[in-house]
């Protein structure tokens, strides 16, 4: 027999009641009742976690789902932001070449056909012409159902739907990499010379054989080979040479213009029609191959062409 059992019951009963049983059931019962009114267990444990949380390794589901929820709120807060921004641009872009910058891939933007329009209206009539017909743009224009562009990207270029109020597709157009990259090139300067550009290298002609050879053809060859000469005005100084570029991009070969003004040397990229430059170009080539070819001399026989006199 344990001699610490008790024998009977009044010894039990005496064992409870005794000075330690008590004092030790009442701290117990004290402890309850303050951990019931003031939760200092649930906040001691607390403050040890938040104290230990930087030695602990992150892992178990709970943690995980969390995490997966806050990186998923962040991202759709960051995407929000991002589209908000990229319409902002949108709205206040001035090319198409803008907006194409401005696009990311997977996302949209929204313009008016109002905005539409003055974008359109920069771009040359040839470049203008490619993207949508001009009057096909006055019928969409004034016909009413036109309410709004949607541009998406496709590729390096961009994809465009005119919309109506419902949402069903007007028109569709296509703006390729290469128009994009061709659109307002005549007005870019570049402060260099042609012989730096591998598209010209052996295609640079003097300014003077360059004309000759675009004055021998008919006027719709030399409108196809230089579409828009006027910008050639714009540009004080004289021109010096003529770079002929050897790659074809979108139906079009890209042209450099060098004009010296004093010390000052610019570069004027313009762009003609394929088929009119090749032309051009094979006139060109025929004459320096005449250009090369040593003058016969004067037989005894021949008579040398007078020179035109004029008075005065």
């Amino acid at each position: 027999m344990d001699w610490a059992e008790p024998l009977d019951f009044r010894d039990w009963a005496h064992r409870v009641c005794s000075f330690r049983s008590l004092f030790i059931g009442l701290l117990f019962l004290i402890l309850m009742v303050s951990e019931l009114r003031f939760d200092w267990v649930e906040q001691a444990v607390g403050s040890f976690l938040v104290t230990t949380n930087a030695k602990r390794s992150e892992s178990g589901r709970i943690w995980e789902i969390g995490n997966q929820t806050q990186s998923a709120r962040k991202t759709l807060e960051q995407i929000v932001t991002d589209n908000q921004s990229m319409q902002r641009e949108a709205r206040s872009a001035t090319s198409f070449k803008r907006i194409a910058a401005t696009i990311q891939p997977d996302q949209w933007i929204m313009i008016s056909p109002d905005h539409f329009r003055r974008l359109y209206l920069k771009l040359s009539p040839e470049t203008a012409e490619e993207i949508i017909p001009v009057f096909e743009m006055l019928t969409l224009l004034n016909d009413s159902q036109w309410d709004r562009t949607y541009f998406e990207k496709d590729g390096a270029g961009l994809r465009i739907y005119l919309l109506d109020k419902n949402n069903r597709v007007l028109r569709q157009l296509d703006v390729s990499e290469a128009l994009l990259y061709y659109m307002e090139q005549s007005e870019v300067e570049i402060a260099d010379s042609p012989n730096y550009f591998k598209n010209f290298e052996k295609r640079i002609y003097p300014a003077d054989v360059f004309f000759q050879g675009l004055q021998s053809l008919n006027a719709e060859v030399r409108k196809g080979a230089l579409p828009r000469p006027e910008n050639l005005l714009r540009i004080p100084g004289r021109i010096t040479r003529v770079g002929i570029s050897d790659e074809a991009i979108s139906g079009f070969i890209e042209l450099a213009f060098e004009i010296e003004s004093g010390t000052r040397q610019t570069v004027i990229l313009m762009r003609g029609h394929e088929w009119a430059v090749w032309r051009l170009r094979s006139v060109l080539e025929n004459q320096e191959i005449k250009e090369s070819t040593p003058e016969r001399p004067l037989s005894p026989g021949d008579k040398p062409e007078k020179p035109i006199k004029f008075p005065g």
